[in-house]
This record gives C-alpha cells, structure tokens and sequence, in this order.
C-alpha cells in the first residue's frame, strides 16, 4: 500500500493542492518499506491532474490537513481514499496512522481555495484516543 501525505519541511501541509511536494510511504507488513517524493505540479491541486498522477504510481490513501470537496472527490474518483485533519510531523502521522489512531475529521473547506490560502489553525491531528 501507498500512502502520500502533502508535505512542507517534514510536516503535513494544511491545503493539498499548495503543497511543496508529496511524501510517498510505501507500507508492507504494517510497517514503513520505502519513502519518495514527488514534487508538486504548478496551480490548484483538483485540477491540476495530481490525483492521476498519484493514481499511476500506486497511491490509495492521502492523509491530509485540509481539502475542498472539490478535491477530495477529484482524489476519490482515483481510487485514492482520503483522510482530513492531520497535521505535525510526517513521521509521527505515518507511525500514527499504522497504529490506527487516525480519523477522518470530515473537515472540507468551504470554498474553493485555488489561489488563496486559509489558515486553518483549528484543525489538529484528529486520533482514536
């Protein structure tokens, strides 16, 4: 299984699409196996063909801070399952993740966001516990 987290300095990038690049976490055995990048295509992330792309190399589950509805159907409509309302250190939400301490937050922008940032201080990693 593939799981890419949109990525900015080892931590989750609250907004996808704005992302600098993708940490691609290939997990085998419930464990860690590989990690790779892929840098990030120019412009809003739902039009940008990233979920293709993402799509093409194998990735089924995104771990995101936050994401229109726009954007997480786009994904959804390639097979990439998404996960809202992470954020911190990418390590630990992957270490997170494999614990099943991750929860959808079921947190979407309210609009569209291509070509402007929110700031989404309120959302947090959302855990199990």
């Amino acid at each position: 299984m593939k799981i890419a987290v949109p990525t900015r300095d080892e931590r989750v990038d609250d907004h996808f699409g704005h992302c600098d690049h993708y940490t691609i976490f290939t997990i085998e055995n419930n464990k860690v196996v590989n990690r790779e990048t892929l840098a990030s295509p120019q412009g809003c992330g739902c039009k940008s063909g990233i979920a293709g792309d993402l799509q093409n190399i194998g990735v089924e589950l995104m771990l995101a801070g936050n994401m229109g509805e726009g954007a997480k159907s786009k994904l959804n409509e390639h097979n990439i399952n998404v996960i809202r309302g992470c954020s911190g250190n990418i390590d630990e939400l992957i270490h997170s993740y494999l614990n099943g301490e991750i929860l959808d937050s079921g947190i979407g922008c309210s609009e569209h966001e291509c070509g402007s940032h929110h700031n989404h201080d309120d959302i947090r990693l959302f855990t199990g516990n």
